[in-house]
């Protein structure tokens, strides 16, 4: 066995950096992992311990082995992969304790420190962490990371990533083992483990339910202060309900406080408060937990927002009013990095790019994406639409691993304001038989209810695209390219007899049963449609449809988008796709986000308007990252 990477001095980071990887739970203190480790292929899964291991070649971690930016570039079929790093611990304050942290790993992990087998976890888009202080050693420390991920294996969520060697029609190269953050954080003896926000507008209030880990000494406090700018909204301190306890400690703690926004000072600039794509006013919060004799046992920053989603009739409203969805279905990948965004400023880019072409939403397809993704689009004001990747077989096992992934992915993103729905699943993909098999219809119907329990503030689309089993709208798959067809469709009066029971997009019908337990009409959203390619007759790429010129992309695009814009049946729309992605060159723009043609004509045909005007924030960072750029950023 040799040593490939030298052992790693580590310094901390400062929790301001905007790769800090969980941005809607930020402590001072946290280093990263990412850069060079130790790296074995184990094509057939055979081996089973570090031992084992031949270490013959690194990896640029966090991307995944198929992609160029790892430096491995190995498309090939293998069933495992190993991972070795080394470093120096960092300097701990008395009584500290050292959390190591994944962003995410493809599929199933096993985690070794200093020799010990520590943890493990399977699914490939959520993230787990675990404390190590109690296995650290004197001097150099050592982690291994045993990532199995089988390439035909179709009962575990995968998205878009093919099991056949080479990508085909819709879908991608793999994605194994560590594809997001890994990092270090220092961790108090008794610590803040979570917050949960919610906001209720009819009451003007901010719901906070925040959880603690270890022994507290009794009557320790939490000071909660909540600002916007240098306007104070809430600034209090509240004891809280212990689990357990014994004498002198509390070994758990809860917080469960609904906060008034309703003094006369806030009163002043309600509407000002309200996040929207085009005032994304976030509220900063500061947690501190507070010992008894005062000393500060944590602290963490957090934000939230104070807004409202929901359906009224068919129309998808915001803050209590209609809002027509203007979104671009987003596969989340790059040509060198895969699912990994290539540097900390990428998501930044894409947000601007999206809503610079007059989109005021995403559709993120098929992948949980980083949470900085979501922090970015909080922070300008892009509404999210989150999905499940699927799995593709329909089993027991299929079952439980996707509901366990979903569950884990909730708890990760229920935060954010910029998510406005959740969609288990795609289309069929998993429950091949839904209008014949009752078992996989009631599948679809638990994960609707599953959801609506865990957060009953957002809709929920239970299986989106066609065959709609349970959902609060009908999202629907459409991908005729003549608009003529698409105004015929969509532009009748008649929706349940002549559309719902008579059309068929794509041969499928759109509704299984009623949806609406109310008997109102929901709102209808077209959540795919066009895919039109540019592409020449010997282009081996693949789209729905094809356009040989870019003059004849723009004529085309401008038909079908003024064409559904102007169907009032419509609550909105998800373009296919934003990028071209691999062999499916179907996007507005090209794999590296550079033009196909006229930024300008994709704005007015999808908003009616030749330019986008900029919120504040958006402004400011399209400014900063055009000096990152001139600088050789």
């Amino acid at each position: 066995m040799t040593e490939q990477v030298a052992a790693r001095p580590l310094k901390w980071q400062d929790s301001a950096s905007v790769e800090y990887p969980r941005p809607d739970f930020r402590r001072a203190r946290w280093i990263s992992l990412d850069g060079q480790w130790d790296f074995a292929l184990d094509p057939s899964a055979a081996l089973t311990a570090p031992g084992e291991v031949q270490w013959d070649r690194t990896i640029t971690v966090p991307f995944a082995p198929e992609t160029p930016a790892s430096g491995v570039n190995d498309q090939g079929l293998y069933c495992a992969v190993w991972y070795r790093l080394r470093f120096q611990a960092p300097a701990l304050a008395p009584g500290e304790r050292l959390r190591l942290h994944f962003g995410a790993v493809d599929y199933q992990a096993i985690v070794w420190v200093n020799g010990v087998k520590t943890a493990s976890h399977q699914g490939g888009y959520t993230p787990f962490s675990f404390d190590i202080h109690a296995v650290l050693v004197e001097g150099v420390q050592e982690i291994v990371v045993r990532a199995e991920d089988d390439p035909g294996d179709l009962e575990k969520p995968r998205g878009k990533q093919d099991w056949k060697l080479h990508p085909h029609s819709i879908w991608y190269p793999r994605t194994t083992g560590i594809w997001q953050t890994v990092w270090l954080e220092a961790l108090p003896t008794a610590y803040l483990k979570c917050a949960r926000w919610t906001s209720n507008l009819t009451r003007w209030e901010i719901g906070a339910e925040v959880h603690t880990v270890g022994t507290l000494p009794e009557g320790s406090r939490l000071r909660l202060r909540l600002h916007c700018g240098s306007k104070v909204l809430a600034d209090d301190t509240y004891g809280f309900t212990t689990r357990a306890s014994e004498a002198g400690t509390m070994a758990a703690g809860e917080l469960h406080r609904s906060i008034a926004l309703s003094d006369p000072g806030v009163d002043d600039f309600r509407n000002e408060l309200l996040w929207s794509p085009w005032n994304p006013t976030l509220i900063d919060v500061e947690l501190t937990l507070i010992g008894p004799d005062g000393t500060v046992l944590d602290a963490v920053s957090s934000y939230t927002a104070i807004r409202s989603i929901g359906i009224q009739g068919d129309r998808f409203v915001l803050n209590g009013r209609p809002l027509p969805l203007r979104f671009v279905l987003d596969q989340g990948y790059w040509p060198e990095s895969g699912l990994t965004a290539p540097d900390s400023e990428a998501f930044q880019r894409d947000i601007l790019l999206i809503k610079e072409l007059g989109f005021n939403g995403v559709r993120k397809h098929q992948k949980i994406e980083d949470p900085r993704f979501l922090y970015w689009a909080d922070q300008f004001g892009l509404m999210v639409w989150e999905e499940m990747p699927s799995a593709y077989r329909y089993t027991r096992r299929s079952i439980d691993r996707l509901t366990q992934e979903w569950m884990a992915a909730l708890d990760r993103d229920m935060n954010h304001p910029c998510i406005v729905s959740w969609v288990p699943l795609n289309e069929s993909w998993g429950v091949p038989d839904l209008p014949d098999n009752p078992a996989q219809r009631h599948y679809v119907q638990a994960l609707y209810y599953l959801t609506k329990t865990l957060d009953p503030s957002r809709p929920c689309i239970g299986n989106d695209g066609w065959e709609s089993v349970a959902t609060d709208l009908i999202g629907i798959h459409d991908y005729d390219y003549r608009p003529e067809a698409i105004g015929r469709r969509y532009g009748v009066d008649e929706i349940e007899t002549r559309l719902f029971q008579h059309e068929r997009p794509g041969g499928r019908i759109l509704q299984l049963a009623a949806t609406d337990e109310s008997g109102e009409r929901q709102p209808i959203v077209l959540t795919e449609f066009g895919g039109i390619a540019l592409r020449d007759g010997d282009d081996p790429t693949w789209g729905y449809s094809d356009a040989r010129t870019p003059e004849e992309l723009e004529q085309r695009y401008t038909a079908l988008l003024n064409t559904v814009r102007s169907l009032p049946t419509l609550a909105g729309f998800c373009y296919t796709q934003f990028t071209d992605t691999y062999q499916e060159a179907n996007g507005l723009v090209h794999a590296d986000r550079s033009d196909k043609i006229s930024k300008e004509v994709i704005t007015e045909a999808n908003s009616g308007m030749r330019l986008q005007p900029l919120n504040s924030v958006e402004q400011r960072w399209r400014e900063r990252l055009m000096q990152m750029q001139s600088k050789g950023r």
